[in-house]
Formats: structure tokens, C-alpha cells, sequence
């Protein structure tokens, strides 16, 4: 069985709710609204019939909750969105293997609360979250009971990276050109969120947390030389202050905690990004995950490429297994025939 642990969804109430909603700070809405497969489950089904064996785990696309409503309302949209990815895990099981909780960032008591809900009432494997809060890191102390509520339920937390072009390139321009916000953004997005997950101890504190990083952790396995003895020597480029005290705090090398978080293959048809994930992670580390339906065809391109990409790797079945389905099983829990 082939388990797609990253790819997204609408509920049809939620979808119709956010259409009238007014968007903050994200320019997301004109991309999601013309896809029909995020939407239509006769489209999807359809795209998903071209492949043998084949189940999702679907969550919500962005614009991140916290983008669409203040704090009080967050909550309300978060109970939207995963009441309907609920009823459709329930109505579909030969289809959806289970799903991803969305959650209200902006209000991390509530996001607290909903992660129980969505868990132990509605049968979700896990929740998601952005790499930032509306701007907002995530090793800010009121996040913390986050991280510490899906380490003690013993539940995945899938990241996924959140940047527009109001993040310019340059500090000359107010934008940043041509998509690159999103090209190049994006994997370091995932690897400051990474980065910063480590110096804040997360891993130190809850040593058994689980955190899956989309597109198989952004740059970090490329330039695992610089997150390996680059940052062994962390404070020799700055004389204002003494950074080394960070690593004296950290029980380990920060390498070391990089090769703590999961991984997924949402490479987009790299086979030489897969290799070098592996590489960096390991096979235990790396789940099967598409990203669809944000291919150039609106639902099959990513998957297609993926699975080849991982059909032609030269390693074990028994590893392909493991990408394939059986780190998907371990790691969420998944009761599947």
C-alpha cells in the first residue's frame, strides 16, 4: 500500500466559509480556488484511481487558519475544518487512511484544546502547523503547551512552511520577485523553523515529539555540513554576544537533533532530493507524501513523479516498504488492513 501522508483537502463547508472570509497577508486564495480536486470528490477519486494501492492522509491547504479570523473566531473555522475532514475519513475509509487536525495558531489555548478534540473525539492522527503564526516564530513561549500537548497524546505534528511576497528578497524592495518567495522561501521557512526548534530545546523537552517537515526538510539535509561542524562553531562570526551558551545548553550536537524530525518525499519528481534526504535522515525518518494536488495537472503529476521517483531509488523493498507505508503505520498509529 502507498499512504500519502502530505496532501490537502477542503471540506465542502469550511471551502465555503473561507470564499467569503477576507484574506490577511496571504495572497494563497486565487491559487486553492482553481483546483478543482481540492474540492470535488469525484475529481479526486477519479485522479486517485490512476494508482494501484493508494490512500490518503489529507489535510487542509493553507491560508493558515490564523489568517482568516482573529483569535476569537479562529477557534470556530479549526472546529469547521475538522469536523468536515472527519465526516469524509468516515464516509470514504477505502480512500483516506485518516487525517491531519488543522488548529487555530493565534490562540494557542484554544489550538490546545482543539488537538485533544480533533484526536480523541474525531479520530485525527496527528495535527498541522505553519512554520510561522502570522509572522510569529514558533519557539515563542506561548506556543510551548503545543508542542507539549502532541508529545504527550504521542501524535505527529506535520509543519508545513507559510511565506508570500511580502517577505522581500532584498531589503531595498518591498516584495519579492517572481515567485522565489515560494521557490526558494519556502525550504527556508522549514529549515529557520527546524533550526529554531533546536536551539529551543524542544527536542531536550520532549525527547519522543514527533515533527514532520514537508518536502523532505526543506535545505537541511543539503547543507547538513553547515547544520553539522558549521554549527559546532556557533558564535565564531559574532562578537556582540556569546551564542555559545546555546550550545551549552543542549544536552547534544545540533546535527544531531536535525536528525530527530521526520521527513516527507514531497519533492515534486527530484529523485536527487529524495536520495539526499535519505542520506540525511534515514530510511526510518522519510515518509511518502505528494503534496497533491499542486502539480501542473491539478492532482496527478506529483504523485505520478513521486512514486517513480521512489520506484527507481536502488535500495531495499524492504526500505520502499518502509517509505512506502510502514513508517506511515508506526508513526500514526494506523489501523489499516
Amino acid at each position: 500500500m502507498r499512504i500519502d501522508i502530505f496532501c490537502h483537502i477542503f471540506p465542502k463547508n469550511f471551502y465555503e466559509r473561507m470564499l467569503v472570509l477576507p484574506e490577511r497577508g496571504t495572497t494563497i486564495k486565487k491559487r486553492v480556488t482553481e483546483i478543482p480536486s481540492l474540492i470535488d470528490m469525484d475529481v479526486r477519486f477519479r485522479i486517485m484511481d490512476e494508482f494501484r494501492d493508494y490512500v490518503q492522509v489529507p489535510c487542509m491547504p493553507l491560508p493558515p487558519i490564523e489568517a482568516l479570523a482573529d483569535p476569537q473566531k479562529s477557534p470556530e473555522l479549526a472546529e469547521i475544518a475538522n469536523d468536515g475532514l472527519a465526516e469524509l475519513v468516515a464516509k470514504h475509509p477505502n480512500r483516506f487512511a485518516g487525517f491531519i487536525a488543522s488548529l487555530p495558531m493565534n490562540n494557542p489555548a484554544a489550538a490546545v484544546k482543539e488537538i485533544e478534540r480533533a484526536i480523541k473525539k474525531l479520530g485525527a492522527v496527528g495535527a498541522q502547523t505553519f512554520t510561522n503564526v502570522n509572522g510569529r516564530p514558533l519557539d515563542e513561549p506561548d506556543f510551548l503547551p503545543i508542542f507539549e500537548k502532541m508529545a504527550e497524546l504521542d501524535a505527529p505534528l506535520w509543519v508545513h512552511p507559510a511565506r508570500g511576497a511580502g517577505f522581500p528578497d532584498y531589503q531595498t524592495e518591498k516584495k519579492s520577485k517572481f515567485e522565489l518567495w515560494w521557490v526558494f522561501g519556502w525550504p527556508y521557512e522549514t529549515s529557520i523553523f527546524m533550526a529554531r526548534m533546536v536551539f529551543a530545546g524542544i527536542f531536550d523537552r520532549f525527547p519522543k515529539i514527533k515533527i514532520i517537515t514537508h518536502h523532505l526538510g526543506g535545505m537541511i539535509p543539503y547543507f547538513s555540513g553547515r547544520t553539522g561542524p558549521g554549527l559546532d562553531q556557533l558564535g565564531a562570526r559574532t562578537e556582540e554576544e556569546d551564542l555559545t551558551v546555546y550550545l551549552r545548553r543542549l544536552k547534544k550536537r545540533p546535527q544531531e537533533y536535525f536528525k530527530m524530525f521526520y521527513a516527507d518525499t514531497a519533492t515534486f519528481g527530484s529523485g536527487a532530493a529524495i536520495r539526499c534526504g535519505l542520506d540525511f535522515f534515514g530510511v526510518d525518518q522519510v515518509l511518502f507524501a505528494s503534496d497533491s494536488p499542486f502539480d501542473p495537472e491539478k492532482g496527478a503529476g506529483y504523485i505520478r513523479e513521486t512514486m517513480r521517483c521512489l520506484d527507481v531509488l536502488d535500495i531495499s523493498e524492504g526500505d520502499r516498504c518502509k517509505i512506502y507505508e510502514g513508517n506511515a503505520r508506526r508513526l500514526l498509529h494506523l489501523k489499516l488492513p
